[in-house]
């Protein structure tokens, strides 16, 4: 499944057994590079536990992949590599602190969360 636009009929999981709050499902769109690292083909799915912000959600793809930790985010810092770029409903951020909650079209999974290489060279 190669279709980077997320359904939005099964945004949420809820847990009624258990009480707990649903869980957002975030798909993350990421170049060939990082799909062939975690050996998956489409985006990767991930289930996030309120809130949703940004560290959780990468938290939540390396737990998922764990072949990816290290190449998106540094493994001593958790810093977000160089020359990866993250946008969310069209907006960079890369920059933005792992608190920052993600937007609704993200965590309603109308849109993706993107991973994007960036671009390098003269």
């Amino acid at each position: 499944m190669n279709d980077a636009t997320p359904s939005a009929t099964a945004p949420t999981t809820a847990t009624p057994a258990t009480g707990a709050p649903p869980t957002a499902r975030i798909h993350i769109a990421m170049p060939h590079q990082l799909r062939a690292i975690a050996r998956i083909t489409g985006d990767a799915v991930v289930e996030v536990s309120p809130p949703v912000t940004l560290g959780a959600t990468m938290d939540a793809l390396e737990a998922a992949h764990p072949a990816l930790v290290g190449t998106v985010r540094d493994r001593d810092t958790g810093r977000r590599r160089a020359m990866i770029r993250i946008y969310a409903a069209g907006e960079d951020f890369s920059d933005q602190p792992a608190d920052t909650p993600l937007p609704d079209l993200v965590r309603d999974g109308r849109e993706p969360l993107r991973l994007v290489g960036a671009i390098a060279g003269g």
